[in-house]
């Protein structure tokens, strides 16, 4: 990647603000852009007006495309605020980009695009997840999600603008959206949990961002999934449906003893493995924040998060309060 000026789109967010500090601490000239102000938004305004994009991108050479409506705006906005976000904003970004040269551009969709794909059928084993799975959106989040997807390969393969998909995982530090979890587990309990099949730290994620951002010209085009390195194989996704405790306890036999003394507990059952192989390969991406990561500090009493994710904190995603997620 060249040393150029970077956009990232929606800057006031949890992965906006993560990127531009990333960027700024490498003095890297850096706009950010979001609906809202923000330390880190320099331009006011929506990725779907086009004059706003176009300002955006004068003199920049790379774009990191984090901004969306999210699965908890399904609540709160109608389907067309998603397309115009969501599908609209990517179009707007992505055509603008091709027009003002851009040499890369990473566009930052989540693995819930896999949607229904994620759920076995009663009997079945936990699903192995990687970029081969067909997505079978639940929502309107992964509606335009994919069609966003599928929009960033159809201008490169008109144009040839070098694009790279990160589907990321869970790194909200929000509550989980499910109240029988928030009852059953502490919040730190189910995140250490979700690290062994379904989380990231979102350093781990500005990472692979800017590894993307750098390998984009060299690939062209592709889909990655972006989530810590499951300990698992597919031998275990049997065994993972059934009893979940006693696969984890087979690979760290530490952890039973490290739970209880926190007075945490592990899933019984887990449905589904997020395989981030191909992002590791095809990026060099090397993750740190992994389940033996999190066993490790819990053990030790500490922050099982990166400095980045503890320093950010959690930014919610309204206005006014929304279930378990904080106020914005």
């Amino acid at each position: 990647m060249s040393a150029g000026k970077v956009l990232v789109t929606g800057s006031a967010g949890h992965l906006g603000e993560a990127l531009v500090r990333v960027l700024r601490a490498a003095g890297r000239a850096v706009v950010g852009v979001d609906v809202l102000d923000s330390p880190f938004t320099t331009v006011v305004g929506s990725i779907a007006d086009r004059d706003v994009v176009r300002a955006c991108l004068s003199g920049v050479s790379a774009v990191l495309h984090p901004a969306t409506l999210h699965k908890p705006h399904v609540g709160s906005h109608g389907r067309q605020a998603f397309v115009d976000t969501n599908v609209t904003g990517t179009l707007a970004l992505l055509e603008e980009s091709v027009a003002a040269g851009v040499e890369s551009v990473v566009f930052t969709s989540t693995t819930s695009t896999f949607g229904r794909a994620l759920t076995p059928r009663a009997g079945e084993p936990a699903a192995w997840v990687t970029e081969d799975v067909v997505p079978i959106p639940r929502n309107v989040y992964g509606v335009t999600k994919t069609a966003a997807e599928n929009l960033c390969e159809l201008v490169h393969r008109d144009h040839g603008l070098p694009v790279v998909v990160l589907r990321t995982s869970r790194f909200f530090p929000e509550a989980d959206d499910r109240a029988d979890v928030r009852t059953a587990y502490p919040d730190a309990n189910v995140k250490a949990n979700e690290y062994l099949y379904r989380r990231v730290d979102i350093a781990d994620v500005v990472d692979a961002h800017l590894l993307a951002l750098a390998r984009a010209p060299a690939l062209g085009f592709d889909r990655l999934i972006v989530s810590a390195t499951t300990p698992f194989e597919r031998a275990d996704l049997p065994d993972l449906r059934r009893d979940a405790p006693a696969v984890v306890a087979r690979r760290y036999p530490d952890q039973p003893r490290v739970y209880a003394s926190r007075g945490w507990r592990m899933f019984p059952t887990i449905d589904r493995v997020y395989v981030n192989t191909r992002a590791r390969d095809v990026l060099g991406w090397r993750p740190r924040y992994d389940f033996g990561h999190v066993l490790n500090e819990v053990a030790a009493g500490k922050d099982f998060r990166s400095p980045l994710a503890a320093e950010i904190g959690a930014k919610g995603y309204h206005a006014e309060s929304t279930g378990p997620y904080t106020v914005r």
